[in-house]
C-alpha cells in the first residue's frame, strides 16, 4: 500500500491539503496515551493544528524508540511529540513548538534534597529512562558516570521505586507525574512524594517530527505550523493545556 504523500506523487495530485496522516506515538500520558478519549493533551493538539490546515490524523502507538526509528525510515508520515534534540535534524524536520514542558526532579518528603547546579545530585540515585530527551548536560554527567543513574522503564515504575526507596530522585515532566500519581497511585502514597521547585530546564520544547526521506514532509510541515499558529491565536491551544491536578504542595 502507498503512503499518501508518496501516492499523492505518484498520481501528480496536490499533497497540500487533504490527507489521512499515519503518527507513530508512544505512552506519555497526559500529554500521549490511549487511556484518554482524546489520547493525550499533546497529540490532540497536534490533530487539531492538522485538521485546521485539512489533514487528518491517524495515531499508532507503539516504544517511543521504534516510533522515532521507524519514523526516519519512511514507515510513518510523522512522530509526536518529541524534546528538542539537535542531533535528530539529520533525520527529521522539527516544528515549531507544540508545547513546553516543566522538568523537575521528584523526591520522598522524609529525605532532605536540595541542589542549584546539576554536580549537586551526584550524591543521589536518579531513576533515568532511555530516549527521554532531559538535557544534554544531564545525560552527558550520567555517561560520564559523575551522576548514578538506574536504568528504569518507565514513569510509573520509577515512582515506585522512588517509594520503595530503591531510588533517590526521578527526573520527571511535571504533570506527566500528576497524572500518574492521581491514577496509579493512592493519596497517600502520592503525599509521601514532593517535587523540588527550581525546574531542571525551562526550555524543553516539544515538537513533531517528520521523516527527511519523504518527499512530502516539508509540505506538510509547513501545513502543520500554519495550523499550530492559528489554534494558539485563537486560544483553543491554552484551554487544551489546562486540567491536570497535582498533589497538595506541589
Amino acid at each position: 500500500m502507498f503512503k499518501p504523500v508518496l501516492l499523492c506523487l505518484l498520481l501528480l495530485l496536490p499533497c497540500a491539503h487533504g490527507l489521512a496522516l499515519r503518527i507513530a506515538t508512544g505512552e506519555l500520558p497526559p500529554y500521549a496515551t490511549q487511556e484518554r478519549p482524546d489520547q493525550g493533551v499533546a497529540l490532540q493538539i497536534v490533530r487539531r493544528a492538522f485538521a485546521l490546515a485539512g489533514h487528518s490524523v491517524e495515531y499508532h502507538f507503539m516504544p517511543w524508540t521504534r516510533a522515532l526509528e521507524e519514523t526516519a525510515s519512511g514507515r510513518w508520515d510523522a512522530s509526536a511529540y518529541w524534546g528538542y534534540n539537535a542531533e535528530r535534524n539529520a533525520r527529521f524536520l522539527s516544528s515549531d513548538t507544540v508545547l513546553v514542558e516543566q522538568w523537575v526532579f521528584v523526591h520522598r518528603r522524609d529525605m532532605r534534597f536540595d541542589w542549584k547546579v546539576l554536580p549537586d545530585l551526584q550524591p543521589y540515585r536518579l531513576a533515568t529512562i532511555a530516549n527521554y530527551t532531559y538535557t544534554p548536560a544531564l545525560w552527558q554527567l550520567l555517561h560520564q558516570g559523575l551522576l548514578q543513574g538506574d536504568a528504569t522503564p518507565d514513569d510509573a515504575l520509577a515512582l515506585r521505586k522512588l517509594l520503595a526507596r530503591r531510588v533517590d530522585v526521578v527526573p520527571i515532566e511535571r504533570n506527566v507525574a500528576c497524572y500518574l500519581l492521581a491514577r496509579h497511585f493512592t493519596m497517600a502514597q502520592a503525599e509521601k512524594l514532593h517535587v523540588h521547585p527550581r525546574l531542571l530546564t525551562d526550555q524543553f520544547t516539544t515538537h513533531l517530527l517528520l521523516p527527511r526521506v519523504l518527499p512530502g514532509s516539508a509540505a506538510l510541515l509547513a501545513d502543520f505550523n500554519r495550523g499550530l499558529q492559528r489554534l494558539k491565536a485563537s486560544g483553543e491551544h491554552a484551554r487544551l493545556l489546562k486540567g491536570v491536578d497535582c498533589p497538595r504542595g506541589w
